[in-house]
């Protein structure tokens, strides 16, 4: 494929050699792509966070990109290495939910064991299979765009329920699943959890942690100096923000945080 992309989405980090090592045995085996960093500051280990981080961004690609992904604390195992086809995208990662968002997004993904070693750097480390498997697969196939020649279909790989909030009691109770680097807390719920009025008025019943949270609002700049307010992010999560501030410091919560709305207002 001509003027191919491939985006690199990792919890390796930048302090070392490990990103720079990646990038380089992509351009040794084709020195004609456009390698793209989406983030390589995934909470580590962390699947539902390399599950999101993919997630925000992988549609505001072109066509026939490939994604990278990165996130695998089951390195050197029987863990499969995968080449996903979805959304006329392609993504190349371990076998361990890491790619939950997609499949759930796009039910009719075609999911391949990329299990052909021909296409693999030899020796395979035990340590290092974003170095020996994962980047040079997402470098051949976009020399060749043959997804057919790197593996079988194969239906039991493996995804996780993404979290959802729930209604009990005449509240729905969701949580914070993610905290960016401006401490903003992104939580689980929808703009659809609120009713067209409440969204109108901006006046909410909603609780992070034990600190209410009664304006909804259109933007950080809205919200006075150290007030918790919400909004809809980039990404269609309600988040929690404060005004040149960070959520997460003044709130004293993080990520797994209760989240509490009142019935539907």
């Amino acid at each position: 494929m001509s003027n191919s992309i491939i985006t690199l989405t990792t919890d390796y980090g930048t302090s070392d050699h490990l990103v720079g090592t990646l990038k380089g045995v992509i351009l040794k085996i084709n020195p004609d792509v456009t390698i793209v960093d989406i983030t390589h500051h995934v909470t580590p280990y962390d699947l539902l966070d390399g599950a999101l981080a993919i997630g925000a961004a992988y549609s505001y690609f072109p066509a026939r990109t490939i994604h990278v992904v990165v996130v695998d604390p089951d390195v050197g195992t029987e863990r499969r290495p995968l080449l996903v086809t979805s959304e006329n995208q392609y993504f190349v990662a371990p076998d361990n939910g890491v790619l939950s968002l997609i499949y759930e997004r796009d039910p009719t993904a075609i999911v391949r064991h990329a299990n052909v070693e021909h296409y693999y750097l030899q020796p395979v480390s035990k340590t290092f299979h974003g170095r020996d498997v994962f980047a040079p697969v997402a470098a051949w196939l976009a020399k060749s765009g043959q997804t057919a020649a790197m593996g079988d279909v194969i239906e039991d790989y493996k995804k996780f329920a993404m979290p959802r909030p729930k209604a009990t009691d005449g509240v729905l109770k969701g949580s914070v699943i993610r905290v960016d680097s401006f401490g903003n807390l992104i939580t689980n719920l929808r703009p659809e959890d609120f009713s067209e009025e409440a969204r109108k008025a901006g006046k909410i019943d909603l609780q992070v942690g034990t600190h209410p949270v009664s304006r909804l609002v259109e933007t950080f700049a809205l919200g006075s100096a150290g007030e918790p307010i919400a909004y809809i992010g980039s990404s269609g999560y309600v988040e929690i923000a404060v005004n040149k501030g960070s959520a997460a410091r003044t709130l004293a919560l993080g990520r797994g945080a209760a989240v509490t709305l009142a019935a539907k207002q």
